[in-house]
């Protein structure tokens, strides 16, 4: 599974509104940057008490980058 995709299903079954959710890639010289944009109500909950869950997200998003040999930064929006 692509990064982006990984990030899409996490975030649409972690919010009340999964229509709101979407993401877009970025690539830079560093790397690919993602951005996920979702409903102003659905924020904590994609962060997570204290960033619990979108800590575990970006370790999610390292370890499929560094089976792909990239680097992966998530920007959550």
């Amino acid at each position: 599974m692509a990064a982006r995709e990984l990030v899409e299903y996490v975030a649409r079954t972690l919010v009340d509104d999964p229509e709101a959710v979407t993401v877009t890639e970025v690539r830079d010289e560093e790397g690919l940057l993602i951005e996920l944009h979702v409903a102003e109500e659905d924020m904590g909950k994609v962060i997570g008490r204290n960033g619990s869950v979108a800590k575990a997200l970006r370790t999610l998003l390292k370890v499929t980058a560094a089976r792909d040999g990239g680097s992966v930064t998530l920007e959550i929006l």
